[in-house]
């Protein structure tokens, strides 16, 4: 890009994210503010990051708390947490994503009195985010900051101390596909709700932005950028293999979109990626293994009529393939009549333009075959 890429690595915290920052300085802040608050239990809700750092604080300080979780959070993060809250900590897990876990929270809160911990939409959690801004400026001087967006928290902290003291430095933020509240909400000019949300990335699958950090943003945000669930895996694999670094989905987000910026906009600059968080739960590398392969075309899903007799996979293999490619499944799906059967196949390449050849020689042979794309509602069932 020739330009200087710094990488502010905020997955190399205790809880392994920004998260920290904001969760220690709320409630620090309401101990030290309204003393009465010190023996009230904390209560808050998380996709799992914002709670590890509010497990790790309250055990600090031995005080009780209340996290509620998203049925489908990683259950690396559920163990984190409570190995961060120990005793102190009460595990609730509601709703099937953040907005449905928060309801469940506020209505906890009615009923019973608590100091709330919101994980982005509060003064004091901004603040405490925008400590991350603090740390780039003490080291250089940045032309352009690229952050992650999920509730807004991390990048209006981050925008409003970077534009108090450099008003050119810009701000760009990164949303995931379907599940970019902010910058909806933006071009909206009020807040919009995705009806139909994305929870691949889990730490920045928020439905609903704040009405805190959407009136920050608006005023510090330059640009926002939408990044795909493929290429994110694909970048997510390349910082393992290539910088032995480990991202969450979340936290791979801003580096993602650096090949969509202009890149006259980026030559010569000091361009800061702020990497969220490294909370990655290992039983999932297979889908994102599987996701960077479509993301550079090297995964391949058919379903092809095999006849009925001995030899048609040989002949398959023998005559369609080539010696790289590599059949990654292959499953019955059921038989048409007794001459002819389905067969779900995955076909694994080393260089994408392999594809052409398959396809060429299935016509040419006669398979008869349907290419199943991610964008089928076949892919959806089958794969």
């Amino acid at each position: 890009y020739n330009c200087n890429i710094f990488l502010k690595r905020e997955d190399l915290q205790t809880v392994r994210s920004f998260k920290i920052r904001g969760a220690y300085h709320k409630i620090m802040n309401s101990i030290e503010t309204h003393r009465e608050n010190k023996n009230l239990p904390v209560v808050t809700v998380s996709a799992g990051n914002h709670a590890q750092g509010v497990s790790l604080t309250c055990n600090s300080l031995n005080i009780k708390h209340h996290i509620f979780l998203p049925e489908n959070t990683p259950l690396q993060k559920i163990n984190r947490i409570k190995y961060f809250g120990k005793e102190y900590l009460t595990l609730h897990l509601h709703g099937h994503n953040f907005d449905e876990s928060l309801s469940a929270a506020n209505t906890f809160c009615e009923k019973n009195k608590s100091i709330f911990v919101h994980p982005f939409d509060d003064p004091d959690v901004i603040i405490g985010q925008g400590t991350v801004a603090t740390e780039i400026y003490e080291d250089i001087k940045p032309d352009i900051i690229i952050s992650p967006i999920g509730g807004g928290g991390l990048i209006s902290g981050v925008g409003l101390y970077s534009k108090s003291f450099n008003k050119d430095c810009k701000i760009l933020g990164v949303e995931p596909e379907n599940a970019d509240s902010m910058k909806q909400s933006i071009a909206n000019n009020k807040i919009t709700t995705i009806s139909n949300l994305d929870t691949f990335v889990d730490g920045a699958s928020v439905k609903t932005a704040g009405k805190n950090t959407f009136e920050i943003c608006k005023k510090v945000v330059d640009d926002i950028f939408i990044v795909g669930n493929n290429k994110l895996s694909y970048n997510m694999i390349d910082m393992y293999q290539n910088d032995g670094i480990i991202l969450e989905p979340a936290g791979a987000l801003s580096i993602s979109c650096l090949d969509m910026i202009d890149k006259e906009k980026l030559e010569g600059k000091n361009v800061v990626c702020i990497l969220s968080g490294g909370n990655n739960d290992i039983s999932r590398y297979p889908v994102i293994m599987e996701k960077s392969l479509f993301y550079q075309d090297l995964k391949h899903y058919f379903i092809v009529s095999f006849g009925q007799r001995p030899g048609e996979l040989k002949k398959f293999i023998n005559n369609i393939l080539g010696k790289h490619d590599d059949i990654t499944r292959f499953e019955y799906l059921k038989k048409n009549n007794k001459d002819f059967g389905a067969v779900l196949i995955g076909i694994e390449l080393q260089d994408s333009k392999d594809i052409n050849n398959i396809i060429e020689k299935m016509d040419d042979i006669g398979f008869q075959y349907t290419k199943i794309n991610e964008e089928d509602l076949l892919h959806t069932y089958l794969i």
